[in-house]
């Protein structure tokens, strides 16, 4: 299947005002989760673009280390889920706790990093915007938009980059579940 970019969604409705934010319901963790990942496929574009100009900046103050620092996350990245899809305590701690399993590898790729001096470039370029992110897609309310958008994603109407990182941190199979335990009570 192709993969297609999410359009760039409106700057208003990306950071509205304080109506469309709300401080997520902490003892549902799977409803947190939801608005989480539904707020990452529906803004991604926006999140790449803040990320983007972050990592621009960055990466003009120190491009080495930025470029090594980039490098270094993708290789762990890659090697973390290459194990969880070959070894089944992995793949079950990275269902069960996909947030742990994420900062685990950043962990590591701190490590590895500081082994190089760059932790700075690191800690800036490249968690900073990661937090930002998920700070984002924590607080913000999702629209009938977000939803409609999610629902295709999640059912493979539509493939795009967020959909596929998520994938690989098995984030996505939860909501198929779910939709398709609708449908069989809809039919029903």
């Amino acid at each position: 299947m192709d993969v297609n970019i999410a359009p760039l969604r409106a700057w208003d409705d990306f950071f509205p005002g304080s109506d469309r934010f709300a401080r997520p319901d902490f003892r549902d963790i799977s409803k947190w989760n939801n608005r989480v990942v539904s707020n990452l496929l529906y803004y991604q574009t926006n999140y790449l673009v803040v990320a983007a100009m972050m990592i621009s900046v960055v990466g003009f103050l120190s491009p080495f280390n930025m470029i090594l620092g980039g490098i270094v996350v993708v290789l762990v990245f890659t090697g973390f889920v290459w194990a969880a899809h070959n070894k089944d305590i992995l793949r079950r701690m990275k269902k069960q706790y996909p947030t742990v399993f994420v900062m685990v590898v950043m962990l590591a790729s701190y490590f590895l990093i500081s082994m190089f001096g760059g932790v700075m470039v690191f800690v800036f370029g490249i968690t900073f915007p990661l937090l930002l992110m998920f700070i984002h897609a924590s607080l913000r309310l999702r629209n009938l938009k977000n939803k409609l958008e999610n629902k295709m994603e999640g059912i493979g109407l539509k493939r795009t980059p967020m959909g596929i990182v998520l994938d690989a941190l098995e984030q996505q199979e939860e909501n198929i579940s779910k939709f398709t335990d609708y449908i069989s009570k809809v039919s029903e």
